[in-house]
């Protein structure tokens, strides 16, 4: 049940939201008062990327009147437009000639101003439920989403227990069909508006202070500061849902306030939002599932991880899951990784859910009993960890309690290394000084041969041995930790391994860690945002889709679809009674990479015409091909990695 009983700042609310009300329909009322008087001469309207030019007035007519002109479905999915390439609010003014491009949920531009809208009607329930002062409330750049911080005066710690009543504001603003109204503000009024909120009077003076111009957007009771632009009304978010909420800092500095973030959702109708690629549960926190096509790409890189391993002579193995207390004594992580384990008790004793793989794999080569002629031997296994991980510390998919690493190991000979590195850590590691060092300068010495540019990253090992981490960086120049390689002496001692050599004695194997994508989570993630759903063909979720004109082909569109399925490509299938014009549209909105139109021409000579997620509006030089030869389209961008 949703927790309704919270302190809140009746005084402030009561006073500050009527204030910045009063003083946002004061200015609302000079700016249209000067619009007005301002000359509503003819302008020239260029829409893109069709190039048809529509007549309109200078200061009157508005991105959306032009889609209202076109078509009713324009105007009902029209979030926002670009004037001239710059970002335009659909309901904004034009203020001269200029070229106007309208998006929708199915682009980029449309999704951020979409999420970005959605944080402030999120920020309206924080700030009416729970008399929260409201910071910053971005769109996430990575996954799907965006947040909202707030500072609340007293200790309420935001939950899932609040979110329903979250849930519940956020939908009666919806119900209201708030519009998103914007005004411009000099830094004096933008001060003079916000002067009860400290975080954004920090903001005007520290971040705006520069700007002769401050915008200003209202929906409903919520008054932001923001540059926009906004989707029309609040209306557009049918769907919402509080993801999870954590404690951050202000500024990100931990020695700034303590605030209140929750992540959010929304999609413009709820079967969207049921086909997220991903979901999480409040039953489960830091535990990701994948849903259907989300499923499909991540099947394509394990499949892709497991291949680059059998291509390489790796065995794939599988060891368990748990393990009694004992074992993660011998491998050292009972005394410096248990705190990040998940325990249990069973029959009086105690067993840990494995959190990486390295001790089961050296019990499988411990069960052998090996040459030297037979190293190295590789394993690889695609198996789930668990790692409990602090709740400040869990990030999405980047950083989860459950998840599943390409972990491969080889045991091999002295003289076989040939790896990279990082250096010991200043505490965590185990062994002896003189075995770190000799791998150390093993690793040197691999790198100084591959002649490729190397940093030393100093105290960075893991504690079996130093390690090399390959690092990759999103949009926002994040760098996240993915493939690895750690060379480790630790583990074949304490599990007392070894091998047969040349001379018939017994000698120790030297023990290599790798992963290549690391946590195939993370990697799923950084993909995600990298590629912003619009996945190129190999990894695709939606490979194809097949549509037949009407129902008369729809024995021959089963046809096709069933040949490329054989051949193991993803491939959907529309029979319904709609106008191929939308099927098409919807497809390329979905996004498939190839939109395959059958009719009567193809089903006589069994080919299909051939749509193209990136072809151009209107585009009429369509190819037709035949299966065998799209096959082997397929067929050279998936090996191709394309």
């Amino acid at each position: 049940m949703a927790n309704n009983h919270h302190p809140k700042d009746e005084a402030y609310l009561s006073y500050v939201i009527p204030k910045r009300i009063r003083l946002f329909e004061e200015i609302q009322a000079e700016l249209l008062e000067q619009l007005q008087s301002r000359p509503h001469d003819p302008i020239k309207i260029t829409l893109l990327p069709d190039g048809i030019v529509k007549e309109g007035k200078r200061w009157e007519t508005t991105p959306m009147d032009i889609a209202v002109q076109i078509s009713k479905g324009l105007a009902k999915s029209a979030l926002v437009s670009s004037v001239n390439h710059v970002l335009w609010d659909m309901n904004r003014p034009l203020e001269g000639d200029c070229s106007v491009e309208i998006f929708g949920f199915d682009s980029d531009q449309g999704r951020d101003t979409f999420w970005h809208s959605s944080a402030h009607i999120l920020g309206q329930a924080l700030e009416q439920e729970y008399g929260c002062k409201l910071c910053i409330g971005p769109c996430k750049t990575i996954d799907e989403g965006f947040y909202y911080d707030a500072f609340y005066y007293g200790n309420l710690g935001l939950n899932d227990d609040h979110f329903p009543n979250i849930e519940a504001g956020v939908a009666k603003a919806v119900r209201e069909r708030q519009p998103f109204e914007r005004i411009e503000v000099t830094k004096d009024q933008a001060l003079e508006m916000f002067s009860d909120n400290k975080f954004k009077v920090e903001i005007i003076n520290n971040d705006l202070a520069e700007e002769e111009i401050i915008t200003v957007y209202r929906c409903g009771p919520l008054v932001d500061l923001c540059p926009g632009p906004h989707i029309p009304n609040t209306s557009f978010v049918k769907a919402f849902k509080c993801l999870n909420a954590s404690a951050a800092y202000w500024r990100g500095n931990s020695h700034r306030e303590s605030l209140q973030r929750v992540y959010g959702i929304s999609y413009p109708d709820h079967k969207q939002l049921k086909q997220k690629l991903i979901g999480s549960s409040t039953f489960s926190p830091g535990d990701w599932c994948f849903r259907k096509y989300g499923k499909r790409v991540y099947n394509k890189l394990i499949d892709f991880i497991k291949n680059e391993y059998w291509k390489r002579g790796y065995d794939e193995v599988q060891s368990q899951d748990m393990f009694n207390i004992d074992l993660w004594k011998i491998s050292g992580h009972a005394e410096k990784y248990k705190k990040n384990m998940f325990m249990l008790n069973i029959d009086q004793q105690e067993f840990g859910l494995k959190p990486m793989n390295c001790p089961g794999h050296c019990l499988e080569f411990q069960r052998e009993h090996y040459s030297y002629k037979e190293l190295p031997i590789r394993m690889a296994e695609f198996g789930v960890l668990h790692r409990n991980e602090e709740s400040g510390a869990l990030s999405g998919m980047t950083r989860a309690r459950r998840f599943v690493q390409d972990d491969a190991h080889i045991f091999c000979r002295v003289d076989q290394v040939g790896e990279e590195l990082s250096t010991r850590p200043e505490k965590k590691y185990i062994g002896d000084l003189e075995t770190w060092d000799k791998a150390e300068k093993d690793l040197e010495k691999a790198l100084d041969n591959f002649g490729k540019p190397w940093v030393i990253n100093k105290g960075d090992g893991a504690f079996y041995g130093p390690k090399i981490d390959i690092t990759v960086s999103d949009a926002m120049k994040r760098k996240f930790q993915c493939a690895t390689l750690q060379l480790d002496f630790q583990l074949p001692a304490r599990f007392k391994l070894d091998y047969i050599t040349e001379k018939n004695e017994k000698e120790r194997p030297v023990m290599i860690h790798r992963a290549v994508l690391g946590s195939v989570e993370r990697m799923f993630a950084i993909l995600l945002e990298h590629y912003k759903g619009i996945w190129p063909f190999w990894l695709s979720p939606r490979q194809a889709i097949v549509c037949s004109l009407s129902e008369d082909y729809s024995s021959y569109a089963k046809q096709v679809q069933k040949q490329i399925h054989e051949a193991r490509y993803y491939v959907d299938i529309d029979e319904s009674d709609r106008s191929i014009c939308k099927k098409v549209a919807d497809a390329r909105a979905a996004p498939y990479n190839y939109i395959l139109v059958v009719g009567h021409k193809e089903a006589t000579t069994g080919q299909v015409t051939v749509r193209l997620r990136e072809d151009p509006a209107g585009r009429k030089d369509l190819p037709e091909m035949s299966i065998d030869s799209l096959l082997d389209e397929f067929k050279f961008k998936k090996v191709n990695f394309l």
